[in-house]
């Protein structure tokens, strides 16, 4: 015949020593009533119980009945997801009436997946209300405050997406991530709040917020003066303030008072203009201190000053005759003070007309016409006196631990209407002698 070749040939005989589904004629072969497109479940039960059960050969198996060896092996896959209700064919009962297959199952399975991470996360959420807020587990999750719903879902946010987090709490998104600000913010605070601690001991709890600020912008911390006052406030960085019944030496109109030359003007233009004295006293356990000194109203330098424990006429004139000695030729300021007995003596009187000095009193029981004398010793208890504990402290150390506090006040003790400067500092920065 001329053909096949002799290679054709042995295919020939290869092809048909081969199972029909094998032969490249499966489509024609399957949906046929020997060979069904979906064969009958007592079919498949029993390939898969010869196969998987009995050990049989799935090639010979599959051999025998047409199917693939690949079917057969999805036949058992589907059967141990859902047994034997999912190798039925659905087609069988047209209403419905059969065991749901694998995709109704499926949907089953998703749902129930659902409700239980549903309920994990409410039991997650409770857990974290008891733990972070110290609340009953069974409050009212949408009565709480925004603060708290961003604790409990900052807490909670690592096992479960946001949104949902959210949605539990009926709390809006941008609320979250304000109070999420709010919160970074807060330990932000923590870390200045150690500095401004720092600062306010340094300075033996003497500053108040304003010198305070000044400090941390010297050091290149920026912050809000409202801030600032919060948090000395919260963490109780208060300077201390008692008032106590001050010491008087009013005896009485025994020479002529002479009148009120400043007027409650304290502003001079230059140092050695107006002085203004007066003498406060401290109790101790161990007994009273007198303070006499002579405040500059320039810039508010101390010019003088002298203690004791007696205040006696040696007290004022001997802080007087020291301010004299550091005037410089041609100063003769306005010495403003009240109507004590001290500056009616013939002694002070005579040392100032000797000085060439201007005598100015304030009226009978005005305190405000010497104001800023006033205001300096309150803030000289306030900052070093009424917030330490004198017990134990005798009268010479206490003298000493004022003399110090004196002249810190001039040299270091910055003041905000100064340019945050020291009276010394403010003097040499104008080029003026201290």
């Amino acid at each position: 015949m001329g053909y096949p070749s002799k290679m054709g040939m042995y295919t020939w005989i290869g092809i048909r020593n081969r199972p029909l589904w094998q032969k490249g004629v499966r489509k024609r072969l399957i949906n046929t009533p020997k060979h069904p497109l979906h064969p009958p479940l007592s079919l498949k039960m029993d390939v898969l119980h010869r196969c998987f059960e009995n050990g049989e050969n799935v090639q010979l198996v599959s051999e025998e009945i047409g199917y693939s060896r690949t079917t057969i092996y999805f036949w058992h896959k589907k059967y141990i997801q859902g047994g034997a209700a999912s190798l039925m064919n659905p087609n069988d009962d047209r209403r419905g009436k059969m065991i749901p297959g694998k995709s109704a199952s499926v949907k089953e399975v998703q749902k129930l997946k659902a409700q239980m991470q549903d309920m994990q996360i409410e039991i997650d959420i409770l857990k974290e209300t008891l733990n972070v807020l110290k609340k009953d587990p069974g409050v009212d999750l949408t009565v709480l405050k925004n603060r708290e719903k961003a604790a409990i879902i900052d807490a909670v946010k690592a096992k479960c997406r946001l949104p949902i987090l959210l949605g539990k709490f009926h709390m809006a998104r941008s609320s979250y991530y304000y109070q999420h600000a709010l919160s970074n913010r807060h330990h932000v605070r923590n870390g200045l709040t150690g500095k401004i601690k720092e600062l306010f001991i340094q300075n033996k709890g003497r500053y108040g917020y304003r010198r305070i600020h000044a400090l941390l912008k010297r050091i290149g911390i920026i912050v809000s003066e409202k801030i600032l006052r919060q948090i000395m406030k919260t963490n109780g960085l208060v300077v201390k303030n008692k008032r106590t019944r001050k010491y008087s030496s009013y005896k009485g109109e025994i020479t002529p008072a002479v009148p009120n030359i400043l007027n409650r003007n304290f502003k001079a233009d230059a140092p050695n203009k107006k002085w203004l004295t007066d003498i406060t006293e401290f109790i101790l356990p161990d007994g009273k201190v007198y303070l006499s000194p002579i405040v500059d109203c320039f810039d508010g330098m101390l010019a003088a000053w002298n203690i004791s424990t007696v205040p006696d006429a040696t007290l004022v004139n001997k802080m007087l005759g020291q301010a004299i000695k550091s005037l410089s030729n041609g100063a003769h300021p306005i010495v403003h003070t009240d109507r004590g007995c001290h500056y009616r003596w013939p002694a002070w009187i005579a040392m100032m007309k000797q000085a060439g000095l201007r005598r100015s009193m304030s009226s009978k029981g005005c305190s405000p016409d010497n104001s800023a004398c006033e205001g300096f010793f309150g803030r000289l208890k306030n900052e070093m006196f009424y917030n330490r504990n004198w017990i134990g402290t005798s009268i010479p150390q206490f003298i000493n631990i004022l003399n110090d506090y004196l002249v810190w006040y001039n040299k270091t003790r910055i003041k905000v209407s100064l340019g945050n400067k020291s009276p010394v500092e403010y003097r040499q920065s104008l080029g003026i002698g201290a």
